[in-house]
């Protein structure tokens, strides 16, 4: 077994999205103690690629904090893109990156330099013998699948000592990570490849074996938010110790008020934990906002903790993948281009509701249609609007999905992190000497060699050297209070002003540079010898093995079969394009553990011209999406193109 270090086991990580490098400085500043970022290739989100001098740029901005940055390198590669991949890998390593995230097992092969590896979601670990196999052969952090419940992952971190991840935050994929095909199947775009197309979020009919309508032009298999917001301490109980928030293509309001949401329950839970318990902050340095989190109010599909607390049958967003946005009230009277709202008193706010001029409003009309209005002017309760009002009725209830005042607030600078210091001014035989020693116990100091007037008045001239020294507003240092400043001189004296800057400001530089010489890249696990044997004999094409490399890797750690992933194209007739644990005959009340002796299957979904099977696995309650591929049976590998970002999946 590959030993995890004991300080890590106990290490709590806010694990944060970053788009780009901005993205990524403001999470770190709003309390991230890791960021995950795309590279110029290879990253599972297209829209969110980034060039290593810019992640270099971002290993060094959260380096100063003692924060990782961990690069996504998560998808299936063809033969022709590995040695891309590995000279990628290692401009990435002299970034100082502190780990890649990856899925396909290829790389294992390759001649990578010494960096960590963590296991991306595509890797679809939902047991313990799985999340074995991968830190067996060097993996040393590992994403759980969104669908396990609080007893699995206790039974998954009794049998491993890798550091176990979870997603608490953001877009599900209705699918198992890795075992959707219907954007390849349909499109060519595959998501194993950073391509999908979203099928989920399409509207679909559903019918019954006989033909019967049980749901028309609904989003069946679009799923709402994760929101474990409730769960973090249960979650730290069974053995998560990495929180990932999901968004690589949200946009920036998303990732401050999101990231400040967490960091301020994951702070208020280890200020409650025991101290002998032994948890710690990830990282260095405390956050403060000039807002109030408030996750509600940036883009999601409401919320669900999914399965964690067992089968719930809530979890889905049918009427819209969309953001509605939060109840705002109702509407009183309409006019041409205007109309009243009755506001409610918000109680989180503990005040009245207010509207303001730029909101986005949105409303459900009569056929279940998501509709939206931008305010241009607020009177009182009169809302004016710019553009004609669409079928919207008195009584209709009002969402707010765009807070324009909460938006300003986070537009601008919206978070400082500093890390505590102490701080001890002493004299010596040159002068006087200064020292900051850090949180985590480092040090810099700087000397001042000065001539030492003795001060007329005492009680002045520390105060002023109190006052001179405590302005450490240019660093990313603070003093918590006074206590932390001792000044052991035998006699006060007095010192220009300039003079005691010049002394703080070599003292924190000195500090920086000891800061950044103690940074050690996290270790690469090896692999155990003699090989571990992988949980399986035979992997199908959903087994995602697209390259010899990753061929050689399965065959080297014992399978005997193994067929070439569904992007090879080489799956004929009807298969598994999607395999979920969301079951739309528990949603519709027709499952027979529900209603005794019902079992209608299979069951069709449709979606224009295409006619999806449903067949239902009753043993691991699992739901599988059947069809046909409209490739040409002759198709080859589908090369990762640019498209347009999609926002917000």
């Amino acid at each position: 077994m590959n030993p995890t270090p004991a300080a890590n086991r106990r290490s709590l990580e806010l694990l944060a999205p970053a788009k780009n490098l901005e993205y990524g400085i403001a999470a770190i500043d709003h309390g991230a103690d890791a960021v995950y970022i795309g590279g110029p290739a290879f990253g599972a989100r297209h829209g969110a690629g980034n060039g290593v001098a810019e992640i270099a740029r971002l290993t060094r901005y959260a380096h100063r904090f003692d924060a990782r940055v961990l690069v996504a390198l998560n998808t299936i590669l063809t033969d022709d893109e590995l040695s891309e991949a590995e000279r990628l890998i290692h401009e990435l390593h002299a970034a100082e990156v502190d780990a890649l995230i990856i899925q396909d097992m290829g790389l294992l092969e390759l001649d990578l330099p010494p960096i960590q590896l963590h296991a991306s979601t595509q890797c679809d670990i939902r047991t313990s013998a799985k999340a074995r196999f991968l830190q067996d052969v060097g993996f040393s952090q590992m994403v759980l699948a969104r669908e396990l419940n609080l007893q699995q992952i206790r039974a998954i971190a009794a049998q491993t000592e890798a550091v176990l991840e979870f997603f608490i935050h953001g877009a599900l994929c209705v699918a198992y990570s890795g075992q959707c095909y219907i954007s390849h199947a349909h499109t060519g775009r595959s998501a194993n490849r950073g391509e999908c197309s979203q099928a989920c979020r399409l509207p679909y009919t559903l019918q019954g074996p006989d033909g019967t309508l049980i749901a028309q032009d609904k989003h069946l298999l679009s799923m709402k938010d994760n929101d474990q917001s409730a769960n973090l301490r249960a979650l730290i109980e069974a053995g998560i110790r990495s929180f990932k928030i999901e968004g690589r293509l949200k946009d920036l309001s998303y990732v401050k008020n999101i990231t400040a949401h967490y960091r301020q329950l994951l702070d208020g839970i280890l200020d409650e934990l025991p101290a002998d318990a032994g948890y710690r902050r990830a990282s260095s340095g405390r956050s403060t906002y000039t807002f109030t989190p408030r996750p509600a109010k940036t883009f999601n599909r409401g919320a669900t903790d999914y399965f964690l607390q067992g089968r719930q049958a809530d979890i889905g967003a049918f009427d819209s993948p969309k953001f509605a946005g939060p109840a705002i009230g109702q509407v009183t009277a309409v006019g041409e281009r205007h109309f009243d709202v009755a506001l409610p008193h918000d109680a989180e706010e503990g005040s009245q509701e207010e509207l303001h001029n730029g909101d986005g409003l949105s409303y459900y009309t009569a056929d279940g249609v998501l509709a939206g209005l931008r305010v241009n002017r607020v009177d009182g309760a009169r809302v004016h609007v710019a553009e004609a009002i669409d079928r919207l009725a008195v009584g209709t209830t009002l969402y707010r999905n765009r807070d324009q005042a909460f938006e300003r607030l986070l537009a601008g600078h919206s978070a400082e992190r500093r890390i505590a210091v102490r701080m001890r001014l002493e004299q010596n035989a040159a002068g006087l000497r200064l020292t900051l020693a850090d949180e985590t116990g480092i040090s810099g100091s700087a000397t001042l060699e000065h001539a030492l007037t003795p001060a007329r008045e005492a009680g002045t001239a520390l105060a002023a050297l109190r006052k001179g020294l405590s302005k450490l507003g240019e660093t990313i240092y603070r003093l918590r209070d006074a206590t932390d400043l001792h000044i052991d001189l035998a006699t006060p004296c007095f010192l220009p002003a300039a003079s005691i800057n010049t002394l703080r400001r070599t003292a924190a530089a000195d500090l920086d540079q000891a800061r950044a010489a103690a940074w050690q890249r996290p270790p690469r696990a090896p692999e155990i010898s003699p090989p571990p044997v992988y949980p399986e004999r035979e992997l199908s094409y959903l087994g995602n093995v697209l390259n010899a490399r990753a061929r050689d890797f399965y065959a080297r750690h014992g399978v005997a079969v193994i067929a070439k992933a569904y992007e090879s194209n080489r799956e004929q007739g009807e298969v598994s394009l999607m395999i979920t644990k969301h079951c739309l005959r528990y949603s519709y009340n027709l499952c027979p553990k529900q209603v005794k002796g019902i079992r209608p299957e299979p069951m069709t979904l449709i979606q224009g011209r295409d006619r999806l099977t449903l067949r239902f696995d009753c043993k691991p309650c699992e739901m599988h999406v059947i069809g046909p591929s409209r490739q040409p049976d002759n198709a080859r590998s589908i090369p990762i193109l640019p498209h347009a970002e999609q926002r917000n999946r």
